[in-house]
């Protein structure tokens, strides 16, 4: 506890600070956008978090109930997003989070029956969706009130698979739950498909292709799936499989259409994905919450799961660490001057920075932007404010700062 107030507090600001996100689907309702918002208040020695204005619960398996136990697992939950604030990321591994956070922070629940506060027999076999964003809109909190200091966004679990009969009739499942890129950090770029429960991996090829009708033709890294900033999001996967026999699909995911949101300048990382490349040449989109999806022997299934989102100004990044994410193959060339102002000479791995057109291009780009928020939530987000009006302002980072 005294570590927290005495040298984790001082970092946050005083005041008052909100901010929203929000569950897809929840796949039992017409798709709709499920509110989880935190009211956060900071005084020298304490911090109250309020989930008041939180949707109501769902009928679908979204709901978290978190008001139990006096709130002791949820306040432990949320804390260790505070390590973010130590000096250095070797003195953030050294802080323990453990039952001192209780006395350090309150939780305000609404009242019985909304997705944090849900009553019986309210499903929530999906509630991995709801208690990852929370964590997601409490760094939303504290990176208003730290001027940005804390890491981007990043969605790192998601369960996908397919079902069906095999040749002795007889039922099997293949399922995995795959991670994604983490967000880019005031030190460092983000880390690329990691794994937010440690005992979930992807399955090895040589495993599934023993145990089920199915080929692994591709495992990568997404390309320009991390959002751009002066310290990138990590990238997610890449997975190509084709099915041997007729099954059916699953996918239970979020992310599909909000990306990860972008901190201090840095843009959004990109969105999970699953589509189904039919043998006749036909594609079909799978949502993020589906199932049953009828999938023909021969077909490709490709799967791309969410990048983390950038942190800091994209147009201030090493030029030279940009050239070695396009030898890597983790950017793309193109994506490179569009969202880095970075030009080359050559071809291949003997590429070089053209400095002078790489120069004028960072110019002519800062020049034609709009003042660069503290938060970016990519191109679907923008779309619903426009036309609806809802989606939630972001401060600039001049304001933040």
């Amino acid at each position: 506890m005294a570590t927290i107030r005495n040298e984790l507090f001082p970092k946050i600001a005083d005041g008052v600070y909100e901010w929203e996100d929000y569950v897809e689907n929840d796949g039992v309702d017409e798709p709709r956008l499920h509110t989880l918002k935190i009211t956060m208040t900071k005084t020298p020695d304490k911090l109250t978090i309020d989930f008041n204005g939180t949707d109501p619960q769902a009928k679908g398996p979204i709901n978290w109930a978190a008001n139990y136990g006096e709130y002791r697992f949820a306040k432990k939950w949320i804390a260790p997003i505070l390590r973010n604030l130590a000096d250095t990321p070797e003195r953030a591994a050294e802080i323990d989070m453990n039952e001192g956070v209780c006395d350090c922070v309150d939780i305000i629940f609404p009242p019985p029956g909304t997705l944090v506060s849900p009553t019986f027999p309210a499903p929530v076999g999906m509630r991995f969706v709801t208690f990852l964003r929370v964590l997601g809109i409490f760094a939303g909190c504290l990176a208003q009130a730290t001027g940005g200091r804390i890491p981007a966004d990043q969605e790192t679990i998601r369960i996908w698979g397919i079902h069906g009969w095999d040749d002795e009739d007889r039922f099997f499942l293949f399922r995995e739950v795959l991670g994604g890129g983490s967000g880019g950090r005031w030190y460092a770029d983000g880390s690329d498909v990691i794994h937010i429960v440690p005992n979930s991996r992807n399955l090895p090829a040589e495993f599934s292709e023993t145990r089920y009708p199915i080929v692994v033709e591709q495992l990568a890294l997404k390309q320009d799936a991390g959002g751009p900033g002066l310290k990138r999001g990590g990238l997610g996967y890449h997975k190509k499989i084709r099915v041997l026999q007729g099954v059916s699909l699953l996918s239970n995911a979020d992310r599909s259409l909000l990306n990860t949101y972008g901190v201090n300048g840095g843009s959004a990382g990109s969105t999970y994905g699953i589509s189904v490349h039919r043998a006749n040449g036909e594609e079909t989109q799978v949502p993020g919450l589906a199932d049953d999806i009828e999938v023909a022997e021969g077909d490709l299934i490709e799967i791309t799961t969410t990048g983390g989102g950038g942190w800091g100004d994209p147009l201030e990044r090493e030029a030279e660490l940009v050239r070695l994410d396009v030898i890597r193959g983790l950017v793309s060339r193109e994506r490179a001057q569009i969202d880095y102002g970075v030009i080359f000479d050559g071809d291949g791995e003997e590429i070089t920075v053209a400095e002078g057109a790489t120069s004028a291009e960072r110019d002519e780009q800062r020049q034609a932007r709009r003042p660069l928020d503290m938060f970016d939530r990519g191109d679907y987000f923008r779309s619903l404010g426009a036309a609806e009006g809802s989606a939630a302002e972001s401060p600039n980072v001049e304001e933040s700062a």
